[in-house]
């Protein structure tokens, strides 16, 4: 060491000594230490002494919305406390409004959750034996029980499972390393959305109407939203022409497009996307290297035939090279179709063509939760791998799954029908998944009203409708819409025996709200 550097280090130290035994320098704290480099103040760290106050907290924390939990669904919970009914139709939640669970799902996972049922003398007399044996292939995939962690991506018994349904279901190869099990669909959008966006150059497209995880995740990750507009006069298809719009304003402004997010069969909006329109999605894509993220949660309710699902993985390998090699994310749950199984948190993301690399990084982040929940995982396996034709279960199974089924078709028809009678409100058919979403033609006294109560037309409505009937909604505006134009969005759930109150208290609430704001 030099000798100047040597007496510039005596002199630093030096200086710190006469420093730390300044009177009362401990008690003032280290904040009192002199600023070598200046007198500059760093950011505000607490205010009111709170360090989470929420004026000091992330904005991208603050700024995320999730329509679907958000003014309304606590309005209703404050109501519910004060003794009034709520029918909760704003959320996809089957089982809280009387849907059943399967009896052959129900019975495997009690013996694999309580495995000295299996050793029972009479577990033969309780259960049928393709239950049994079942739960005894179930049991073999979470080495010590469902108590234990599995591998971070999921057990890997269970992972090919759903492998074996994809290949099923679609006739191209699947592998269960190109698999991730996660706690439901959503954190498995939130993880690949994380991957996808860098920093707030980088934008994701997502259709309008969207369902709000996508927006409030890209607002939570800090990335760019950039909304393309579902045509609602064609049954809500995908408009290319509106995509390609908003890709070309979007790179004029310096912004990278990563992801093209697409909701099949859709939220809210009800729509199955045609085996054309995917392709053209597809081609688009590829075109643009832009990665698709199919979430197709919905994929086994649909309720007409002449627009069955297909999957963007069927498709896109369909069309062969080049499209075949694309990037594609392809989400699922157990959470809908006629399981509804929302509180078990089951759901998977496949990998399709994403750089092994890519994988690995993947791998690593959902290492740092450890393992998806075990529950979550064998409802999966239930779901992907139902009881075979010819088993002891399958009769009942098949029962209870076209019961279900028939229901929520006929639902749909009910809901459909009931707000294309009213004065000012149109609906389209709910072709898939669980929602209705009609349009509202609201007078203008009534937006005026909403306005002098600092609400938008459609909360303003779903407000008043919620306190007059109990019937908890969510405006359309939480999911996004097309300017000048209203709506709302309700699940067609409640039960046969009830959704027809729903709809005569919805119908008579909608006469009274037009008359008096004529």
């Amino acid at each position: 060491m030099g000798l100047a550097r040597m007496a510039h280090r005596r002199s630093t130290l030096c200086s710190l000594s006469r420093c730390l035994t300044q009177p009362g320098l401990w008690s003032r704290g280290f904040a009192s230490l002199p600023d070598p480099i200046g007198e500059e103040q760093g950011p505000i760290n607490s205010k009111d002494g709170k360090v989470l106050h929420p004026e000091l907290l992330n904005t991208n924390f603050v700024n995320a919305e999730y329509a679907v939990r958000g003014e309304l669904y606590l309005k209703g919970e404050e109501l519910r406390k004060q003794g009034k009914e709520i029918i909760f139709t704003n959320v996809g939640n089957p089982h809280a409004l009387g849907q059943k669970p399967r009896t052959f799902n129900r019975q495997v996972m009690s013996l694999v959750t309580c495995p000295t049922l299996l050793d029972h003398p009479k577990v033969g007399e309780l259960f049928p034996a393709d239950v049994i044996a079942r739960a005894k292939q179930c049991s073999t995939y979470f080495n010590g029980g469902l108590g234990a962690y599995t591998d971070s991506r999921g057990s890997e018994g269970v992972r090919k499972e759903v492998a074996a349904y994809i290949e099923k279901r679609d006739g191209y190869p699947s592998s269960p390393d190109q698999i991730f099990l996660t706690d439901g669909a959503s954190p498995a959008v939130r993880y690949m959305l994380n991957a996808i966006i860098r920093n707030d150059k980088d934008g994701i497209l997502v259709p309008v109407p969207q369902y709000p995880l996508y927006s409030a995740s890209i607002q939570l990750l800090g990335g760019k939203l950039l909304g393309y507009y579902l045509r609602e006069d064609s049954n809500w298809s995908m408009d290319i022409p509106s995509v390609k719009r908003q890709v070309a304003q979007a790179r004029s402004e310096g912004i990278a497009v990563r992801g093209l997010v697409f909701i099949n069969p859709g939220n809210p909006t009800g729509q199955c996307l045609s085996y054309d329109n995917l392709k053209d999605i597809i081609q688009f894509c590829q075109e643009e290297e832009i990665v698709l993220m199919a979430d197709e949660v919905y994929q086994t309710n649909i309720y007409q035939d002449e627009r069955p699902f297909v999957s963007c993985k069927k498709v896109m390998m369909d069309m062969g090279e080049p499209y075949s090699k694309h990037e594609l994310l392809s989400f699922h749950t157990v959470s809908k179709g006629a399981l509804g199984e929302c509180g078990l948190r089951g759901g998977y993301v496949e990998t399709t063509n994403i750089h092994p690399g890519t994988v690995d990084q993947i791998y690593k982040i959902a290492s740092i939760n450890l393992s998806p929940n075990t529950t979550g995982q064998l409802g999966m396996a239930l779901m992907v791998n139902p009881p075979e034709e010819g088993s002891e279960s399958y009769e009942q199974w098949k029962q209870e799954e076209s019961s279900v089924m028939e229901s929520l078709r006929r639902r749909a028809q009910i809901m459909t029908d009931g707000f294309n009678a009213c004065e000012g409100v149109s609906c389209t058919f709910t072709e898939g998944a669980m929602y209705s979403f009609p349009r509202l033609d609201l007078p203008q006294k009534a937006v005026q009203a909403a306005k002098q109560a600092g609400k938008s037309p459609d909360t303003f409505y779903c407000l008043k409708l919620l306190e007059d009937t109990g019937i908890l909604t969510v405006p359309g505006s939480g999911f996004g819409q097309e300017e000048g134009t209203l709506h709302l969005r309700t699940t067609i759930l409640p039960m046969e025996e009830k959704i027809k109150e729903v709809m005569s208290l919805f119908q008579n609430f909608h006469k009274k709200f037009m008359d008096e704001y004529r």
